[in-house]
């Protein structure tokens, strides 16, 4: 049996299993979430007060109440950090931040959520692989299938491209693939338009376990 006849062999029955297994299929996306009616706090930002305050000026309290009162909160997230930008001088980056601190602290954002109301999963490992095997599975439409059995994976990526990005049943995923000495790999997954925080879960579970089945260490 040569080496890749082995290393799918080992690999292929640890994959079958893991989306009955986190039950990520069948899991649709959904449109972003409206507007909320309250204002009732359903997450902190994760930068503290002290860290706002010293970059910025002010506190989360501060800035909320400042936003809150600006006619214009409700265009948007791009409007808002806009608006921190040219108004009150807030730097890009930190504009930005307060922006996500807001929305969080308004209801309008929860962890993981992006702007378009969808959630991202972000998962890394570093194992002992053989990179560019795994690079060509991906880029391969029958080495997809049977790296993603269930989950209809579709080829987004452009040719060429440095990162591979492959439509599953529930969102885009996006693979980076660093080689390390040693025969080593660090693989990072962005895993986006994701429809729930609970999707979330179950998606960094599956590619906790998804990198994990390929660490011949």
């Amino acid at each position: 049996m040569s080496g890749d006849e082995s290393f799918e062999g080992r690999v292929r029955p640890l994959l079958a299993d893991l989306p009955a297994h986190h039950a990520v299929t069948g899991v649709a996306a959904t449109t972003a979430p409206e507007d909320p009616s309250d204002a009732t706090p359903v997450a902190r930002p994760e930068q503290d007060d002290a860290a706002v305050l010293e970059h910025t000026g002010r506190t989360w309290d501060e800035w909320r109440a400042v936003i809150d009162g600006w006619p214009g909160h409700p265009e948007g997230h791009a409007a808002v950090a806009t608006w921190l930008q040219d108004e009150h001088g807030v730097p890009g980056w930190w504009a930005q931040t307060v922006t996500v601190g807001w929305e969080r602290l308004t209801g309008r954002r929860l962890p993981h959520q992006m702007a378009d109301g969808t959630f991202t999963a972000n998962r890394s490992a570093t194992i002992t692989t053989d990179p560019a095997r795994l690079n060509a599975l991906l880029r391969d439409e029958d080495g997809r299938a049977w790296l993603f059995p269930g989950l209809e994976p579709e080829m987004r990526s452009r040719p060429g491209s440095k990162n591979t990005r492959i439509a599953l049943v529930a969102g885009v995923a996006e693979l980076a693939i660093a080689p390390k000495p040693g025969g080593r790999a660090t693989v990072t997954v962005q895993h986006s338009k994701l429809p729930s925080p609970a999707a979330v879960v179950r998606w960094k579970a599956y590619w906790g376990d998804w990198l994990a089945a390929f660490d011949e260490g």
